[in-house]
């Protein structure tokens, strides 16, 4: 299994492809990632070594090239000289709030970069058809932006977005389904839940709640406290991308002998939003119980509880009945397991630094 993998050094690709050099015999992984400076540098190339200690202990194959997706010649090249039979496009530029400061990172990314692994996947001839077998990509819970139905399905409308960065998401999706519609290419989008965890995103709340209160700061609890989200587990993520990537929607062919969209989306998601106090309160105990914070610290004293901030919604809510049926499959990881494996890994990474070799193996 041939699979080309974008966004490898980001937080949910560098996952998927340990989880995929664990779980499948026999696969031959091309990453590309921009390496970009948004985030910490080093925390990306902390996730490629665990990659390339785990390709030590297995028998699949993974180079690694540094480069954009809007690059495409590159893009091309890749697809020429690698021929993968699964795309799977991470890559994107994330965040809702740097989406205002600072939107045409996401125009590169987001439009023109996955419009080329779209062309790329158009003429990536096998006979008569295009030889990428599935292009599996990264939506958003962001697309829902104004629905007021919870939870979110995936039959509800998502035309109402409230940042650029949800608006780039939409597009995406709507890009596929053309591609999908005029020349049968098997596609799969997934709208990721608030993904959290080890050697996550610095710009997520949990990441920047724990920075604040380790250099004592106040956190900012926005619509006082009245916020809440799908906190979904990393490796609740990853297991649901590699369940989808093995089933490409079937191609048919209508009654108008023009082929059917192989076109599908899925929420992935925990299912159970989480109140953002609540969750600020696990965070606080589980940081403690780490050591990352002294057991006397005054959460109180640094907490704050301010208005909505723009582009930004009151409530995230996965409805993942379509993922339940289709793969048998729901998230499993609850929240404190999962705010207590980020805490030892931020212990373990910012405090002790642990070297590499004593947790090979395992992102946290």
């Amino acid at each position: 299994m041939k699979i080309l993998l974008t966004g490898a050094a980001g937080f949910i690709g560098a996952n998927l492809v340990l989880s995929l050099l664990e779980n499948e015999s026999d696969v031959d992984i091309v990453g590309i990632d921009s390496m970009n400076d948004y985030y910490d540098v080093s925390i990306k190339e902390f996730r490629l070594r665990r990659i390339e200690a785990k390709v030590r202990e297995t028998a699949g194959r993974w180079n690694f090239i540094k480069g954009n997706i809007a690059d495409k010649t590159l893009v091309n090249r890749i697809f020429q000289e690698f021929k993968p039979d699964i795309a799977v496009n991470l890559a994107a530029q994330a965040g809702v709030r740097y989406s205002i400061a600072n939107p045409d990172a996401y125009i590169e990314s987001n439009i023109i970069g996955f419009y080329n692994i779209l062309e790329a996947c158009r003429h990536s001839y096998d006979g008569e058809k295009p030889g990428v077998k599935h292009l599996v990509y990264a939506s958003s819970s962001s697309v829902y932006g104004l629905n007021s139905e919870i939870p979110y399905s995936v039959d509800d409308r998502t035309d109402t977005p409230v940042s650029l960065y949800a608006a780039t998401k939409k597009s995406n999706e709507l890009m596929a389904h053309a591609y999908s519609k005029l020349y049968d290419i098997p596609s799969t989008g997934l709208r990721f839940f608030t993904v959290y965890g080890p050697a996550g995103r610095p710009d997520m709340a949990y990441f920047g709640f724990t920075e604040k209160l380790l250099t004592g700061q106040k956190i900012k609890i926005f619509n006082y406290g009245n916020c809440r989200r799908d906190f979904t587990y990393i490796d609740d993520i990853v297991e649901g991308v590699r369940l989808v990537m093995k089933s490409a929607p079937a191609r048919s062919v209508g009654s108008d002998g023009l082929p059917v969209p192989p076109y599908r989306i899925y929420n992935i998601g925990n299912g159970s939003p989480v109140n953002l106090l609540d969750f600020v309160t696990v965070l606080q105990e589980e940081l403690v119980r780490a050591e990352v914070l002294p057991a006397d610290y005054d959460f109180d004293a640094h907490k704050v509880l301010v208005p909505m901030q723009p582009g930004d919604v009151p409530v995230t809510y996965a409805d993942t009945s379509a993922l339940e049926r289709d793969f048998h499959f729901t998230p499993r990881t609850d929240l404190r397991t999962g705010l207590r494996r980020f805490a030892e890994w931020y212990r373990n990474f910012y405090i002790c630094r642990v070297p590499l070799d004593t947790n090979a193996g395992k992102i946290y």
